[in-house]
């Protein structure tokens, strides 16, 4: 129960005083005696909160940056009417900055026995489940003198999804793909690529490609064309171990890696190769298998939702055995990881020949677009100390990637907003080349 301040201002002109005490009040307010009885009758009609009943309904999932709205579904059981403001809490991610109170206060008016439907729009900043806290209720009598005041819980949780802002880049991926695949042949050789059709030699083919008894048949050289393999697996490996927290411009080094897994999967699913997700530091942090074509996408965004970096040095032995255990056959592993050199040469280079003996390895990294920024500063003596740090750390990450280029792995080192095309680029290069 509380006083409202039309109940203060009636108070201070009042003249005949007498004395109300409520629960919780330290003393006795002086009020005059109509006043008194017009509380008491404005607090005997307003209606009870804890009699209540609240339900939710609406949005479980959302994409970061995009709405959610929750509905709130508030029953009124007494035989009085509800005249009443609520305030619907969420954690403070849950909206942009300056627009909680705005989005999670309402009023509504409910009639004995009604029931009424309030919409909580939300809008998160973070990734992750959100989880709704409690529902505060001020309930006024009629006069508005005295108000009742409770809160309710009522479960709600939002899962919010990774943007996946590099979608936009799938059709002319998708448009590359089909050209190697069946609709435009491709000449190639090797593993992991299959048998198209024959068509006659022309100067410059592989001489490897001959077909001999076609040729026998005929009175051209046929030479086999091939196509890139179907049903190939891959396997998607996140590093989430320190390095993964350091933020590039607005967002942590793993949110980027994960754009660019996710535009991967789509590509790889729609080529039809098996794609499974490996998230791990010292331990796993999520896993994705077995999976089918049209569950791989809705599968990795909903399992990387809630994947945060941990601020500990990922261990490069349990990594490498649990991506080998996760991928026992022939497969294309993609690390995302960093290319700084203490992790590198310490980490993943003693335990690399595990990965390479058996499978192909794509290391794929998120630059620092400052850092290239910074490389070209000129003009004043900080400028040009910051460019000179800014090319010793640029020439120690190429030495980093000459090493792994020179044990067998493909590197892809590019800026936030370019790693996901170049890892999907990086990808359509290996089937063209048939070491898919």
């Amino acid at each position: 129960m509380a006083l409202t301040g039309r109940t203060a201002l009636l108070a201070a002109i009042g003249s005949l005083p007498v004395g109300i005490w409520a629960p919780g009040w330290t003393g006795m307010l002086a009020v005059n005696a109509p006043l008194a009885l017009a509380c008491a009758c404005d607090f005997a009609l307003a209606a009870p909160v804890r009699r209540l009943r609240l339900t939710r309904s609406g949005d479980t999932s959302a994409r970061l940056g995009e709405t959610a709205d929750v509905d709130l579904t508030v029953t009124n059981p007494s035989g009085r009417p509800l005249l009443a403001e609520l305030r619907d809490a969420w954690p403070p991610s849950s909206w942009q900055p300056g627009t909680e109170v705005a989005a999670s206060r309402h009023r509504s008016t409910i009639p004995a026995g009604e029931r009424r439907r309030l919409t909580t729009r939300l809008r998160p900043t973070r990734r992750g489940d959100h989880h709704a806290d409690r529902v505060t209720i001020r309930s006024y009598g009629p006069l508005g003198l005295f108000t009742r005041q409770g809160s309710h819980q009522v479960p709600w949780t939002v899962r919010v999804l990774p943007p996946f802002a590099s979608r936009k880049h799938l059709p002319s991926k998708l448009a590359r793909l089909r050209e190697l695949d069946g609709r435009t042949s491709v000449l190639t050789r090797g593993q992991g690529t299959e048998f198209d059709s024959l068509r006659d030699y022309v100067p410059g083919d592989d001489t490897r490609s001959i077909d001999w008894r076609a040729t026998a048949r005929q009175s051209t050289v046929a030479v086999r064309t091939w196509r890139p393999e179907r049903d190939r697996h891959i396997l998607l490996v996140l590093d989430t171990g320190r390095t993964s927290a350091g933020r590039v411009g607005d967002a942590p080094r793993l949110d980027a890696s994960m754009d660019a897994a996710l535009l991967l999967a789509a590509l790889a699913s729609r080529a039809g190769d098996r794609v499974d997700l490996l998230a791990y530091d010292r331990r796993v942090r999520a896993l994705v298998q077995g999976r089918a074509a049209g569950e791989v996408l809705p599968s990795l965004v909903n399992a990387l939702a809630t994947l945060e970096p941990e601020l500990i040095e990922t261990d490069a032995r349990g990594l490498t055995a649990t991506a080998l255990r996760t991928a026992p056959r022939s497969s294309l592993i993609v690390l995302l990881t960093s290319l700084d050199t203490a992790p590198v040469e310490e980490g993943l280079l003693p335990v690399l020949s595990r990965l390479t003996k058996r499978h192909t390895v794509l290391v794929a990294s998120v630059a620092d677009p400052h850092i290239e920024q910074m490389a070209t500063s000129r003009g004043t003596t900080e400028a040009v100390y910051d460019a000179a740090a800014a090319a010793q750390a640029q020439s120690e990450r190429h030495r980093t990637a000459e090493q792994l280029m020179r044990r067998g792995v493909t590197v892809v080192d590019a800026t936030p907003d370019e790693l996901a095309p170049a890892l999907a680029d990086a990808y359509l290069s290996l089937k063209a080349a048939g070491r898919l």
